[in-house]
């Protein structure tokens, strides 16, 4: 397919700034001086490798649309098997199966995770991280493509964030790339990962403290969305804290002797009445919110333990800080005025996430290759036919791409959700992908965002984010002064705004006990339901759905 004269060229164009750059770093192709016509020459030589490579990225685009299938399989397996955070295991067990058979090397158990792994192929530089998260939604079990509440098994989980469909991305794209690279002999690694319990912020920054990201140059994230749209900077959205405060008192009899009890349930009590009186005078942007996770065994028994979990928003670390602080000096006072004490862990954080400008130009340049899927009449019924039934406006699926969106000015922030991918943003030059399989203006966290994940509209979502997840990997892989500029952005602009200081510690553990009761609880029978590709086509022929399912 190629000259040994370009694969010559191809080899030394990436060879150079191989090494990840720092903010001095200056890429240089030959150490002596340059004459009229060397430079012509070069520039020549860029043009004919630059136009393999755009060859090369039409071709990867191309292979996407062949694997189609394999993608929908992917999306509808892990929808059905609707795992919690911390409790991905049939989801890592499938993704690991196929980055296995696919030549991928798989480090398992990152940071004392049970779910949680990296696969790895290539050797050299670049080294490009993929990832995604894979956890569901509590309560969000939901028959896909019925335009309305209907459970597959009440009470249970789903994914009804749309994280089932983030490593069918990922993945294809990589497999594509993979092929193309061995072809062509390029330099390169590519990493690929699985954001575990995000929906807990429970993950990502045990990832960064044990260093799995130390020798990576750029990461691409992914994540479901309602259209084809990549940021760069600080956006609107929150970092956070999670904690859980335990209180500690003293059992009596609730009828017969209470006043020999200390109540930490009182205490618990206290604690939210306090922060709730100090909503008030916090600032707009902060987010907070809570659960008591134990309130006691029996009312006849005065609780001798109880606690509740707290997550504290606010869109930078010093205020995440202070909401933090707070938090601390209300559980004091609680535990003051009912005679107990209290101890507390932290159980997930996230940073504000901060994406790449270079990265996100180069993102939105492919976007604009790829373009929106050709959404059919029954796409466009069902998006309808749901928003209609949460009374909002019926405006169906996307037809047009977003813009590149911009920084989010200090003066227009006003608080928002967390992701944290907002911890290795700060480690390293990252964007996230934002891609068409869910249907706009929905609740997010919620039932009716599960409906559009195992229909058409994923499927086509998905291929769509792995055409410009692909693009892009060619990209990265093939311009060398891509990686430098980033990196360039990340120390000289991104550094500017602060400097990463985690909210973990070396003995701060992952909460990987969390959600544990719920799966073993909704599992044996959420099995029953589990995709099975060798017999049905889709997961909409196997649950006997007809798309679109709505209301008359």
């Amino acid at each position: 397919m190629r000259s040994d004269r370009l694969a010559v060229v191809l080899t030394t164009v990436l060879a150079i700034g191989s090494q990840k750059p720092g903010a001095s770093d200056v890429v240089s192709g030959s150490s002596r001086a340059q004459t009229p016509g060397d430079a012509q020459k070069v520039a020549a030589a860029t043009v004919k490798v630059d136009a393999r490579f755009e060859k090369l990225k039409r071709e990867a685009i191309d292979q996407i649309d062949s694997m189609k299938e394999f993608t929908q399989q992917m999306v509808d397996s892990i929808f059905s098997y609707g795992e919690l955070g911390f409790q991905e295991f049939e989801t890592s067990r499938y993704l690991k199966s196929i980055l296995t058979e696919n030549g991928f090397a798989v480090q398992e158990g990152l940071s004392g995770i049970p779910t949680a792994w990296m696969a790895t192929w290539g050797s050299g530089k670049p080294v490009i991280a993929l990832g995604s998260d894979i956890d569901g939604i509590p309560q969000a079990s939901q028959k896909p493509g019925v335009a309305y509440h209907d459970p597959m098994i009440e009470g249970a989980p789903g994914h009804g964030e749309g994280h089932n469909s983030g490593q069918a991305v990922n993945i294809t794209a990589a497999l594509v790339i993979k092929r193309l690279m061995a072809r062509e002999k390029l330099p390169g690694t590519i990493k690929i990962w699985p954001g575990v319990a995000e929906e807990l912020v429970g993950a990502k920054a045990w990832f960064v403290r044990d260093g799995f990201f130390k020798d990576v140059d750029i990461v691409l994230f992914t994540h479901v969305g309602n259209n084809l749209n990549v940021s760069w900077g600080s956006g609107s959205g929150n970092g956070l804290v999670s904690v859980e405060y335990t209180f500690n008192g003293e059992t009596a009899h609730s009828a017969s002797a209470p006043w020999r009890g200390r109540s930490a349930l009182d205490a618990v009590e206290l604690m939210n009445v306090g922060w709730n009186y100090r909503r008030e005078h916090l600032r707009l942007t902060q987010r907070s919110h809570y659960v008591v996770t134990n309130g006691g065994d029996q009312p006849n028994v005065v609780p001798r333990n109880a606690s509740v979990w707290y997550y504290f928003r606010e869109t930078d670390y010093p205020h995440i800080k202070e909401l933090w602080d707070i938090g601390n000096t209300m559980a004091q006072g609680a535990a003051v005025m009912t005679n107990t004490s209290f101890t507390s862990r932290i159980l997930g954080t996230a940073w504000p996430q901060h994406m790449n400008k270079a990265v996100a130009e180069a993102v939105y340049e492919n976007i604009k290759e790829v373009g929106l899927p050709t959404w059919s009449e029954e796409d466009q019924t069902l998006a309808k036919a749901l928003q209609r039934e949460l009374k909002v406006k019926p405006d169906g699926l996307a037809v047009e791409i977003a813009k590149l969106e911009a920084p989010v000015p200090e003066e227009d922030k006003r608080g928002g959700g967390s992701d944290d991918i907002g911890d290795i943003s700060w480690n390293v030059p990252t964007v996230t992908l934002r891609y068409p399989s869910n249907i706009p203006n929905l609740p997010g966290h919620n039932w009716s965002n599960a409906i559009s994940m195992a229909t058409p509209i994923a499927h086509k979502g998905a291929t769509a984010g792995a055409k410009v997840m692909a693009a892009t990997l060619v990209d990265v892989m093939t311009r060398p002064e891509l990686v430098k500029a980033a990196w360039d952005y990340f120390n000289n602009v991104q550094a500017k705004e602060g400097k990463y200081i985690p909210f973990i510690t070396k003995n701060d553990p992952p909460a990987i006990w969390l959600n544990k009761a719920i799966m073993d609880k909704y599992r044996p029978e959420m099995k029953k339901y589990y995709y099975d590709p060798t017999k049905y086509k889709t997961y909409l022929e196997q649950l006997g759905i007809k798309y679109p399912a709505v209301k008359p």
